[in-house]
Formats: structure tokens, sequence, C-alpha cells
């Protein structure tokens, strides 16, 4: 895309809403985490009252919790919507702009229609929006403005979700949304990147050989989604504690899963938050995350080491060292809630630190195509093509996804 005009309001209101999304994911793990996310068992009402009008003084244990979850979410959905208004009325055209703010003024009003159809009817349509939204990426010659629709209608997307989670009792729907919830935190990040001084200022500097740090970068990340799907599998199965010794697992290197072991441990159980009993299943999907982790810290480690011998550019250097860092902490953090019997605190550390793991790789990976140039294979050795020539003028990074 052709860079986004630089707005320090617009960058700063990004950067809250980043912020305030974060803060979310964080406290939705403490909801999970607490096993309190039915203490309010209905949506979007709370308890047959207009959510947003219920009395501060019913906010009481696990209620505190999933009521101000509610509420933070929906200040997410409302920032998210005055964000994209803002970038379409900077970016769109004609038609186009009325169209994306009728959008707006139509999800928000049905917002206010507290009933569970209306959400779902407004979930389905964000879906074709999203779908619509994609497709426009591809030609757009302003794609940040669909990026920030997208942002828009997935938010919608995920409220849904959120909601029938409880309703629907489905843990399935609760790992999604889970994930959802990372790749919209990813994906409001990456707005708040491209709109910042700092964006400009990469983007001024000369190209630089990058090697093969780009894909690298996407493959460790998407690594780490795949992690975080696997975590959110494991709190809302409530599989953190499966095994309940790390290093070991049961005192052995892969525990024992047959089933007079399975019975044994589940007979032996004095833990009054475990809601279901332990299956091998749940020892499995727990070890897989051990053994993901182990394989995030070998590849960020990689991609110091490859930053190092493959990158002239010592901000994904810098980059890299900053991510095995994150890394790091959020391996401590790990083993932490198993040492502290998984600690809500602790646990909800873990996933927001897990997030911002996601989101760094997303970011350093979008910085190495930013920085690198491109070798054509219609030129000459050694010609070199900026990539900002390769659209005439639009910036490839941002009109689609990357393709190797």
């Amino acid at each position: 895309m052709a860079d986004a005009p630089n707005n320090k309001a617009l960058h700063r209101f990004a950067v809250l809403t980043a912020l305030t999304t974060l803060a979310l994911i964080g406290l939705g793990g403490m909801v999970t985490s607490k096993g309190v996310g039915m203490a309010v068992p209905d949506w979007p009402t709370t308890y047959g009252q207009n959510m947003f009008l219920f009395p501060v003084g019913q906010w009481v244990g696990g209620i505190l919790y999933e009521h101000s979850h509610r509420l933070l979410g929906s200040l997410v959905g409302l920032l998210t919507a005055i964000m994209a208004c803002w970038f379409w009325g900077r970016h769109a055209r004609g038609y186009a702009k009325w169209l994306g703010f009728g959008w707006v003024t139509l999800g928000l009003g049905l917002i206010g229609v507290r009933t569970q159809g209306a959400f779902v009817a407004l979930a389905s349509v964000s879906l074709l929006v999203v779908i619509f939204c994609a497709f426009k990426l591809r030609m757009a010659k302003e794609p940040i403005m669909w990026w920030a629709m997208l942002a828009y209608s997935l938010v919608l997307i995920q409220g849904t979700l959120g909601g029938l989670r409880v309703t629907q009792m489905k843990d399935e729907i609760g790992i999604i949304h889970g994930t959802i919830a990372q790749l919209f935190f990813l994906l409001i990040c990456v707005l708040a990147l491209v709109t910042s001084r700092f964006w400009k200022r990469v983007s001024e500097q000369d190209s630089v050989e990058v090697g093969g740090l780009r894909k690298l970068f996407l493959g460790v990340s998407l690594v780490i989604l795949l992690q975080l799907v696997l975590g959110a599998s494991m709190r809302h199965q409530h599989a953190g504690l499966a095994v309940p010794d790390f290093p070991l697992a049961y005192g052995k290197v892969w525990p024992k899963t047959d089933a007079k072991f399975i019975a044994k441990i589940n007979r032996e159980r004095m833990d009054p938050r475990e809601f279901n009993e332990i299956t091998a299943g749940d020892i499995h999907l727990h070890m897989t995350h051990r053994l993901v982790a182990c394989s995030i810290l070998g590849l960020v480690i990689w991609c110091c080491i490859a930053a190092r011998k493959e990158s002239k550019s010592p901000l994904l250097v810098k980059g890299a060292d900053l991510w095995l860092g994150l890394i790091c902490v959020q391996a401590i953090l790990g083993a932490s809630t198993i040492w502290s019997n998984k600690s809500a605190e602790i646990a909800t550390l873990h996933v927001a630190t897990g997030a911002i793991c996601l989101v760094w790789g997303g970011l350093l990976t979008i910085l190495a195509f930013r920085v690198s140039r491109v070798v054509r294979s219609d030129q000459p050795p050694g010609v070199v093509v900026n990539p900002e020539d390769r659209t005439n003028g639009v910036d490839p990074l941002l009109v689609s996804v990357p393709t190797f």
C-alpha cells in the first residue's frame, strides 16, 4: 500500500486500542483460569438485565470477572469502530466511504438490540464482510482502510463467539474465541505500526539483504500461533495440570497413559478446581504443548543466529534478540504455572505474554519484508528492485498476504 499519511493522533488511538485489547485478552485468561466463565449464565443480558445497566453492587465473586470481561470487550469493539471510521474517512472515496460508515453504524445499532438472534445475524453478515475485505486487499490502492474494516468486522464476530461460548457451553467455541482474539490483537498492532513515525523512518531507509529471514520469521510465527491454539485447548479443557510436575512428567520423561494409571491419578486428585477427570488425551495435549514450546525456543534461537548471518539490518537483529527474550520469559511463566499449582495470576501472565510473542513475531516478519530488497528474475544479477516498485508505488506488503 502507499504509506499511510503520518497522523500522530490516529497512531496513538491505534496504540490505545491495542493496549486495551491486550488487557481484554488478559482478563479473558483470568476468567478461564478462575473457572468463572459461567458466573453470568445468560447473554447478551446479564441476569436478565441490560449488561450496561447491571448494578455495580452485584459485581461480586466470579460475576466481577466475567461481567468486567464483557464490558471491556464492548469497549474494544467501540474503539475498533472509531478506528475503522477514522481510517475509512481518510482513505475511502465516493460511495464507498458512505457504505463503510453505514456498515459501522448498522453494526453499532444492532448491538443495541440485546437479543441473541440479532448478534448471530450480525456475526453472519460480518463474516461475509471479512471475506469481502480479504478479497479487496489483493487489489486495493488503499488497503489499510480494508484492514481496518476487517478488524471491525472481526471484533463483531469475536464478541458473538464469546457470548455463544456461555449459552452453548461448548469448549470448541471457547478455543476459536481465544484464537481469534490473538489474531485480532496482531491486526490492531499492525495498524498501529503502519501509522507510526517509526514505520515511515524504516520506509525511507535503503533496502537491505535479509536472506531467508522473511520465510523463517513467518514460519516461526505460525508455530507460535499453533502453540496458542494448543494453550487455548488446554485452558478450556482444564488440562493445565493434567501433568502436575515439571520438567519431568509424573516423574518420567514421558508419562504413562494406560487406563490403570489414569484411574489412579484421578482417584488421588484433591484439587477442587478441576472440573473434569483427566484423560489420556489431556496428558497427550499437555505434553504436546511442552514439546512445541521447546521447539519454539530452538526456532527463535535459530532466528537470532540467522539474523546475524544473513541480515544487514541491525533492526532485525535487535528484534530477533528481543523476541528470544520474550520467549524465555514465556517459558519461565509456563513452568511457573505448573509449579504454582496453576495460580490464576501467573496463568494470566502466561496468556498475555503468549499473545505478545505472536505479535512480536508478526511485526518482525512485516519489518523483514519492509526492509528487504528483491532481486527480480528478469533482471541481471546484482540489479535490485525496491519492493515499492513492484506495484507502481504501491507497497506490496499490505496489498495482500505475502507470497513466496
